[in-house]
């Protein structure tokens, strides 16, 4: 899997700085060493090894472009990197880390109180806490701004009803940041923690990709949750969108990261697989 290490097609090396090699590099040994032995059992039996999460932690990979509160502080490319590392492990370990970086803890770190960033984000930057996001609805999947779930203000509360479909984490996050329309229509972030009374989840199985990733069904009903629950900062559909812009930065990386992946495992299958007396890498329209 590390034939490609000496290997710089495209002259990518010269363009890091030190750092950034050395966080990618970090989390590349980590893969190989702790996630690739593991990955195909689970992919076979659609499970995720949560116990992965702490060691992510420790490395910094969550939140790893926040300040404070514990966070690495890092910058974007070496984010990409990381995220670019995990996929070469499989898509639902980066889908693992982009949710909880980039859909959870950004939005706190964005839009929350500061009561808020201070009890969530050190805890999901640990790994202590694992988060998802409640926004694609069994409707309303690209057009978000067309959610059916709300958010009705009585009294001292919100009461939340509505369903999501689609999210990773769901039924293993001691929060979701859930987006639901208030009162006035306008779209608001809300966090809901796992335990409140009207909220379930389900997972969902038989998928054909994304296996070793847990996906979930969030349904609300009647579910109450304090005035402070709400994220002060999220106003309208710019909330949520701007958390879907961060998490797509790392996504491209990720893919970046698959494709290597696979030339990774077909360059080693073409050495090993033995042809006609050789390895069929030495034809020349394999090598093409």
């Amino acid at each position: 899997m590390d034939t490609y290490r000496g290997v710089d097609y495209y002259g990518i090396e010269a363009l890091l700085t030190e750092e950034q090699r050395m966080v990618r590099d970090a989390v590349r040994d980590w893969v190989e060493k702790e996630f690739v032995p593991i990955v195909s059992r689970h992919h076979r039996d659609e499970t995720f090894p949560l116990e992965v999460a702490k060691p992510l932690g420790e490395m910094g990979v969550f939140g790893a472009t926040l300040k404070g509160y514990g966070c690495a502080g890092l910058d974007n490319v070496a984010y990409g990197l990381i995220m670019q590392e995990l996929e070469r492990g499989d898509s639902g370990l980066r889908s693992f880390a982009s949710v909880q970086s980039g859909l959870v803890m950004y939005p706190i770190y964005a839009y929350g109180s500061e009561a808020q960033k201070e009890k969530w984000l050190p805890r999901l930057q640990s790994g202590q806490s694992l988060g998802c996001f409640g926004l694609t609805e069994p409707d309303h999947g690209s057009d978000p701004g067309s959610m059916a779930t709300r958010a009705i203000k009585k009294g001292n509360e919100y009461v939340l009803n509505g369903t999501k479909l689609w999210i990773t984490n769901g039924s293993v996050a001691e929060v979701a940041v859930i987006w639901a329309k208030g009162d006035d229509g306008e779209i608001g972030g809300y966090l809901v923690e796992r335990g409140t009374p009207g909220f379930s989840t389900l997972d969902i199985h038989g998928k054909f990709s994304m296996r070793a990733s847990i996906t979930s069904e969030l349904a609300f009903a009647d579910c109450k949750i304090p005035l402070e629950s709400k994220l002060p900062g999220a106003k309208g559909l710019k909330g949520p969108l701007g958390c879907l812009s961060q998490a797509r930065y790392g996504i491209a990386w990720g893919a970046i990261g698959a494709a290597m992946g696979c030339y990774d495992w077909a360059l080693k299958y073409s050495q090993q697989r033995i042809q006609f007396g050789k390895p069929i890498g030495s034809f020349q329209l394999v090598q093409q």
